[in-house]
């Protein structure tokens, strides 16, 4: 999907022990992944919005097996009927509104888990959350695509380059009790690279220092996201949140951290732009 070939995990003891004849697999499904991403975005908002609540609904898939398997069938498919509703809400300009499925949703899947508490609801809420930040700035036009393609760059380049620039540099860990593998050097480079590779697909108007100090925030965020998914998978004690993609664990591990960047940058393009001018508000300044 949005996914770029980061780190299989968050070890780099696990890294290190990776299978060389799991490279081509990884290498094959990233651009995959990639590919079919880029051409949602081109194919209109119908379609992107089908194709992110497809991604959306095995995320909440993925994190209500993830947290125990008590009426799980009952937790996905009530959550997938808010996803649902909640894309076409937000679809046709009643992003407000999409809020009442996911909070209706999630209360359901958290009374059918019962001893599981608001765990079931945190997912229907991260999956819904995703999902009405991207319908929200790809149907601010004009750019409603370009902020979806800044978004790509950002995040791939972060995830890219903090990998490299970890790998390369090394140094003080970043946060090792969640994230063994995570370096500040990495942190660093990540979000840097990430900013400027994101400022090569902003408009020639507005000031690009400003849109590169977004790039930066939203890098770290994203960061922040992946972080996140770690704490999560730590406490739940699994290595990852399912094998649904080949070499690359489960659609969680790919998008954690662009679930993190994509609503970063919905509510800053809400603030600056409102509901119509979400994209501007994000690339224009």
């Amino acid at each position: 999907m949005a996914a770029s070939p980061k780190r299989e995990s968050d070890s780099a003891a696990a890294a290190a022990r990776a299978k060389p004849s799991d490279l081509p697999a990884r290498i094959a499904a990233g651009l995959a992944m990639m590919a079919l991403a880029l051409g949602a975005v081109w194919a209109g908002p119908s379609w992107f919005m089908l194709f992110w609540l497809i991604a959306a609904a095995l995320v909440n898939f993925e994190w209500q097996s993830l947290i125990g398997r008590d009426r799980r069938g009952f937790r996905v498919a009530i959550g997938a009927a808010a996803l649902a509703a909640a894309a076409l809400l937000s679809l046709n300009g009643r992003a407000a509104s999409a809020i009442l499925p996911l909070a209706l949703g999630g209360g359901l899947a958290a009374a059918a888990a019962g001893r599981l508490s608001l765990w079931p609801f945190g997912g229907v809420l991260y999956a819904g959350a995703m999902l009405v930040a991207l319908c929200i700035l790809r149907t601010s036009d004009p750019d409603g695509a370009r902020v979806i393609l800044w978004l790509f760059a950002l995040v791939w380049g972060t995830d890219i380059m903090a990998y490299f620039g970890g790998r390369l540099i090394g140094g003080p860990k970043l946060w090792p009790r969640i994230s063994p593998g995570k370096t500040w050097s990495g942190f660093f480079v990540g979000i840097v690279c990430g900013a400027a590779f994101g400022s090569l697909l902003a408009p020639t108007r507005g000031d690009a220092p400003a849109l590169l100090a977004v790039g930066v925030v939203g890098g770290a965020i994203a960061q922040g996201g992946d972080l996140f998914e770690s704490a999560i998978k730590r406490r739940f004690g699994v290595k990852d949140s399912s094998h649904l993609i080949p070499g690359h664990g489960g659609l969680m591990d790919r998008l954690d951290g662009f679930i993190a960047a994509a609503i970063f940058a919905a509510a800053l393009g809400l603030l600056r732009g409102g509901m119509t001018g979400a994209a501007q508000g994000v690339l224009q300044w």
